[in-house]
């Protein structure tokens, strides 16, 4: 699936601005929980602004990355009993924050994130 964007709005600052604000909140997230989700529940409201800018992929690598870590650390909660859990519970953790620093190194330099 491709996507058009407009080259002259691919730069504007205000969708990079609000994509930095969800990266920045969902990292800190990773070791405290809350901001994770205010940083989801942000780029959720602020992706339609993104739309045509490179800015764009940032906002959908954020929201999925929000609930498939939901999805898994649910899972692995629940598995804690058998002790696996704990192995799930490490990788989503790990696998979030390499998505967010990824994300946060694609976006300062001004690349869109491969979805």
């Amino acid at each position: 699936m491709s996507t058009i964007i407009d080259h002259d709005a691919a730069y504007d600052s205000e969708p990079k601005t609000h994509a930095l604000i969800a990266y920045i909140l969902m990292t800190i997230g990773l070791f405290t929980a809350v901001p994770m989700i205010f940083g989801a529940i942000w780029a959720m409201v602020k992706r339609g602004d993104s739309a045509g800018t490179m800015y764009h992929s940032h906002y959908t690598n954020t929201i999925r990355t929000f609930w498939w870590s939901l999805l898994w650390t649910i899972i692995g909660g629940i598995l804690t009993f058998i002790f696996i859990g704990f192995a799930i519970l490490g990788i989503v953790w790990l696998w979030a924050l390499y998505r967010m620093v990824n994300g946060l190194i694609k976006i300062m330099a001004d690349k869109p994130y491969p979805i």
